[in-house]
């Protein structure tokens, strides 16, 4: 193991995959101080640029936008309390409060150490657990990976913090837009509806683009204006936290961390619900929980640790089983895929190159937000005084070239405004995308996998529950189910005793 990261050291100090991994912090960075936009967004508008690259300066840029958004998603949260993704809204609780008393560089700092560590703490997880995992998964079937997957569907509907029929259905929906095209096996077209350039199905870059870049651009026009920001100014000297500070932050750094990894590696989990995970534990571990919500240290330690921790630790599902722990992590995934390089067991062993590189990365990228994070402060905070008005018009020209670049088809642009009306629907009315792509991206290879495996079987059931393995995690699949009604059905109790 210890040559195999001194090669992808190697690998990763190559000179344009550095150039790539600090482009890739760098844009990161940004999206995540914007609110609204996310490295999901920015990951579905640059993945047709990665049609043009080298597969392990392609995921080791995308990956760097996936980790650094976490890092400068806090920025705004603690300044504007605006969060800049969804995993750092739990960071505005006590943040804001913390900016409000004077303290606002010593929020930043933490945040970006605290970051750095749990970020640290995952890697090290991904190192040890990864290649052990896909030397297990070595033994996995056509009936093993149908399980597994449909596992990974299911957890990643149901854990939706919103309505889980929503997230089902979504889901579902995923699943039918990816049996368009030609049936794997009988070359029948399915859905195409007259259409030829769909015989090869929707196109994950245009599917993602729309659903994540136009709706996440259309939904924050409606909702934000156009008008800039106003921020605080923040100092380097300002940044200094004391002796107390650290001091309080260690423990809620190395928890969020643990927290983070586990939650990461966990299909549908998230660094969202790390986050709040995390602020659960430290209020209730702490002696003065009524301090939380006041600006307390630890309530942006522990959050932050945890999030960055899961964005880590989700490659450990994705690269060693090639289950998707999260929406970007599907799109990564997707990236792998459209290079012609199936993720999954195999990968450690067939692209050792890439694997260990981009491992190598993530302990330089991290490096680099450090150096982005602290001296840079000022530009960063600089950047959300920029209009959004000046903004959007040139991110929805930037996707419209882009996914017209991919396959030279206006079809794609089509697709891309079809589905950002969609996606712009279905957030304004509550419904969870993620899920959407998760389906979308993954019905098709439990398509391919179920009926290999009945294949195989001559078409008995039987041979999804033969082995340990399926048993184990259909099993699950339906415990989940059931926590999930019962839970619902306790809500829906609650709730009526509330409103009696």
């Amino acid at each position: 193991m210890q040559s195999q990261l001194l090669s992808g050291f190697i690998t990763a100090f190559e000179p344009a995959n550095l150039l790539f991994c600090f482009i890739g912090v760098t844009v990161g960075t940004f999206v995540g101080v914007l609110p609204g936009i996310g490295a999901l967004a920015a990951i579905s508008m640059l993945l047709p640029i990665t049609y043009y690259m080298e597969p392990t300066a392609a995921l080791i840029m995308l990956a760097g936008i996936f980790y650094g958004a976490q890092y400068g998603g806090s920025t705004a949260s603690i300044l504007m309390n605006l969060p800049g993704t969804a995993a750092n809204a739990v960071t505005c609780l006590d943040g804001y409060p913390m900016s409000k008393q004077g303290r606002a560089g010593v929020a930043l700092f933490i945040t970006t150490m605290a970051s750095f560590v749990g970020g640290s703490i995952a890697i090290l997880a991904l190192i040890f657990l990864a290649p052990a995992i896909a030397s297990f998964a070595l033994n996995f079937g056509a009936a093993e990976y149908f399980a597994v997957m449909v596992f990974g569907l299911v957890a990643g509907s149901t854990m939706w913090s919103g309505s889980t029929l929503k997230g089902l259905a979504m889901v579902t929906f995923g699943v039918v837009l990816g049996l368009v095209g030609l049936d794997m096996q009988s070359a029948h077209p399915r859905f195409q509806f007259g259409l030829p350039q769909l015989s090869e199905g929707l196109s994950l870059v245009a599917v993602a683009m729309g659903l994540f870049g136009v709706s996440e651009i259309l939904v924050n026009v409606m909702r934000s204006g156009s008008d800039p920001l106003r921020v605080q100014h923040v100092t380097l000297r300002s940044l200094l936290p004391n002796r107390a500070d650290l001091r309080v932050s260690i423990f809620p750094t190395l928890r969020g961390a643990l927290s983070g990894s586990v939650m990461g590696i966990l299909p549908g989990a998230g660094p969202t619900i790390a986050s709040f995970l995390a602020y659960a534990v430290e209020k209730r571990v702490s002696k003065n929980p009524e301090k939380f919500g006041k600006g307390a240290v630890e309530g942006v330690a522990g959050p932050e640790s945890a999030n960055n921790a899961a964005v880590q630790s989700a490659f450990i599902p994705t690269l060693s089983l090639g289950i998707p722990g999260d929406a970007t992590s599907a799109v990564l995934l997707g990236a792998l895929m459209i290079h012609g390089i199936a993720p999954g067991p195999n990968l450690v062993t067939t692209e050792p190159e890439l694997f260990w590189g981009l491992i190598a990365s993530f302990w330089i990228g991290n490096v680099l937000l450090l150096i982005l994070n602290i001296p840079l402060i000022g530009v960063w905070v600089s950047i959300l005084r920029i209009p959004y008005r000046a903004l959007y018009p040139a991110m929805l020209f930037f996707i419209c070239i882009g996914v017209y670049s991919v396959n030279n088809n206006v079809l794609d642009v089509y697709v891309v405004i079809f589905f950002g009306a969609i996606g712009t629907f279905l957030l304004l009315m509550k419904f969870p995308i993620a899920p959407l792509l998760l389906g979308f991206i993954l019905g098709p290879l439990i398509e391919e996998h179920m009926r290999n495996a009945l294949l195989i079987s001559r078409g008995h059931l039987s041979i999804f529950v033969s082995s340990t393995i399926s048993q184990v995690f259909l099993g699950a699949t339906l415990l989940l189910i059931l926590l999930t009604i019962i839970g619902g059905m306790r809500k829906g109790k609650t709730e009526e005793e509330v409103r009696a």
